[in-house]
């Protein structure tokens, strides 16, 4: 960046410099005096510190009002949770904490505000003002996609790539963390498994079919059994009545670390060990199965990158550039059971 002139311009009382005044006596271009002024990381220290003394020996205001106006932008993005948080399933979690921020760090460095909201008492107005939408979570058979595409917005979802070409879908990579689960109970020796998870969510039907099709290689079929929730006390439910109806399963791969919790504490509640009876593991790889006893062998997925590359994605479909789905990587965490 060249020196800037410290001189203030000759200017009529009340005229105020613009940014293209500013980037011209800088000597760089108008966007790189607009991320400086808003402290985007994007610019070298040393050039923020240098334009922002040009903008106060000038008299510039940074009209943040103004410049949405000819945008015709509010510089917000509406990002909505679709879950309904309870004492056993907490918005704390890596899921979506986690999400929100890598999120967030996207957005605030781009100039963006972030306006967190779900889905309960419908759109409010300033989610309608948004200039795009992130949906954490598809829901059961879709359902809250399709709500919040009904808003008009640029939309980006995080959930199950496979089922959407039409939209912009971020997830990890589920049928792999699936696959991995069952190499593992295979490789342990293991010969009657079961899938825990309520398949109307595109995410789990996709663990189940990574799951299912490296069992079918072994001629091995998992038991699917119903749960209708995403909670401790539902997984240790369908595993009580799985114990009742099918006694003699070894391995249990559940779709979340809450139902493979809730699943062990079923497990010894009947006098089964884990993992010596029956081997376990989970989804998400959280500091809550990392630390429970037995600590729990989980897969693992990074929503913090995921947060980051949702960001980015509904930044370029606000500006108008393409985006297309991704799928990150998942690795299984081996601890105890």
């Amino acid at each position: 960046m060249s020196r800037p002139r410290a001189q203030r311009r000759n200017k009529a009382p009340g005229d105020s410099p613009t940014m293209a005044d500013l980037a011209k006596l800088a000597g760089v271009s108008a966007i790189t005096v607009s991320r400086a002024l808003r402290d985007s990381p994007l610019v070298n220290p040393e050039t923020r510190a240098q334009i922002k003394a040009l903008a106060e020996t000038q008299g510039y205001m940074f009209n943040i009002s103004a410049r949405n106006l000819r945008l015709r932008r509010s510089m917000t993005v509406a990002v909505v949770v679709e879950m309904t948080p309870s004492i056993e399933r907490q918005m704390s979690g890596p899921y979506p904490l986690d999400l929100l921020g890598g999120i967030s760090q996207e957005l605030t460095s781009s100039g963006y505000a972030v306006l967190l909201t779900s889905l309960q008492g419908g759109a409010l107005p300033s989610v309608q003002a948004a200039d795009g939408v992130i949906l954490l979570g598809q829901g059961a058979h879709e359902d809250a996609m399709h709500q919040v595409q009904r808003w008009g917005r640029p939309m980006v979802v995080w959930g199950a790539v496979s089922r959407h070409e039409s939209q912009v879908v971020v997830g990890s990579d589920n049928q792999r963390g699936g696959a991995l689960a069952a190499e593992r109970f295979l490789a342990l020796g293991r010969r009657r498994p079961v899938f825990l998870g309520d398949l109307a969510h595109g995410e789990f039907a996709e663990r189940l079919d990574g799951y299912s099709r490296t069992l079918a290689r072994h001629g091995l079929t998992p038991l699917t059994p119903s749960v209708p929730a995403l909670t401790v006390s539902a997984g240790a439910t369908a595993v009580h009545t799985l114990l009742d109806e099918h006694p003699q399963f070894d391995a249990l791969f559940a779709a979340s670390d809450l139902l493979a919790i809730g699943a062990i504490r079923a497990l010894i509640e009947r006098g089964r060990r884990v993992p010596e009876d029956v081997s376990v593991i989970g989804y998400d790889d959280t500091p809550l199965g990392a630390t429970y006893l037995p600590p729990l062998t989980s897969v693992h997925q990074n929503f913090t990158d995921a947060g980051v590359l949702l960001a980015r994605k509904i930044l370029a479909l606000i500006e108008g550039q393409p985006a297309a789905s991704e799928i990150l990587a998942t690795n299984l965490v081996v601890r105890v059971t």
